[in-house]
């Protein structure tokens, strides 16, 4: 899809397309590097509202993924004239509320007319050229560190076909509306070598990426990783969204398994996740440290494995 974007050898240009990185980001001066990204997508809950939340904590998600501030931010927007406006009205409601408490503001945007809704932002931010966190500087001795529970594909799948309770569905908008700014406020105190944020790739999707990225390997203690109540029995029983067979079938050959990880837990690690947490690769010294003060956010935080010199794999996981 992208092979038609010529490459681009400009300076100036600090993070492109070459990584898969989360954000583009091209150096102004030597104080201020611009991050630009931007993603928008179809109703993940059914309250509008709510809608517009999430869908402005996983826009805003990259930029701090790449270490940065969102400064303002443009609104996405494509909804069907059948619809009362103001449902619209609730989406970007949502949004507007979820910036503000990032510190930034919404400025403008662009609306077409579609046969379903989706909304989203294009985010602007900054931050200083010598910190930015690409998803391709891993270090072997690293320790890796996830901010979020992972299962938002799954439960949300369970919400679509009404079986999952109401403390689920609580717990799922919670933990798809929450900024990754505070775990990034926190993160910036430390080491940390190299950042990405889980989204639809799925845990072990961008996990690769960052190991491809950095030409190292990762090990993933697959009991470490943190999920959301509920969603171990749901992958039990099947309840898996059709996105995580892709993204599995997109891994073969570049994860392996030990035989004592379970089928249903190789598909969690791969759920394709709304806004979700932080990956962070940290130096040793540090990840301790840095763990113990995460307890201070409202989501669960864990050490989930180590970064090795290149293997035969890019990710191991026991």
């Amino acid at each position: 899809m992208l092979c038609h974007i010529p490459k681009i050898n400009d300076p100036k240009l600090l993070v492109g397309v070459d990584t898969s990185d989360d954000a583009a980001v091209y150096k102004i001066d030597d104080d201020t590097a611009i991050i630009e990204t931007l993603d928008f997508f179809t109703p993940v809950v059914d309250d509008p509202y709510r809608f517009g939340q999430v869908a402005a904590a996983n826009s805003l998600s990259d930029v701090y993924a790449m270490g940065g501030e969102p400064l303002f931010a443009l609104n996405i927007v494509c909804f069907p004239t059948c619809l009362p406006v103001e449902v619209l009205g609730e989406i970007i409601r949502g949004g507007v509320d979820k910036v503000t408490e990032a510190g930034a503001m919404i400025i403008g945007g662009h609306s077409v007319d579609d046969n379903e809704p989706k909304y989203g932002l294009s985010v602007t931010g900054i931050v200083h050229p010598d910190k930015v966190l690409s998803n391709a500087n891993a270090k072997p001795g690293d320790v890796l560190i996830l901010t979020k529970p992972l299962g938002a594909g799954i439960l949300n799948t369970a919400v679509k076909g009404d079986i999952a309770s109401l403390k689920m569905q609580e717990d799922v908008y919670e933990n798809m509306a929450y900024l990754n700014k505070y775990a990034m406020e926190i993160a910036r105190k430390y080491d940390v070598n190299s950042c990405t944020d889980v989204t639809g790739f799925g845990f072990l999707g961008h996990l690769y990426e960052m190991a491809h990225g950095s030409r190292v390997s990762m090990k993933i203690h697959s009991k470490d990783v943190r999920v959301l109540e509920g969603v171990a029995e749901f992958a039990k029983m099947g309840v898996i969204p059709s996105g995580a067979y892709r993204n599995k079938k997109y891994l073969e050959g570049k994860v392996a398994f030990s035989s004592g990880v379970e089928e249903y837990l190789q598909d969690i690690l791969c759920d394709p996740q709304t806004s979700g947490g932080l990956l962070l690769s940290v130096d040793k010294k540090d990840g301790l440290m840095l763990l113990k003060e995460l307890e201070s956010i409202k989501t669960p935080c864990s050490l989930v494995g180590e970064v090795t010199e290149k293997k035969d794999f890019y990710i191991y996981v026991d």
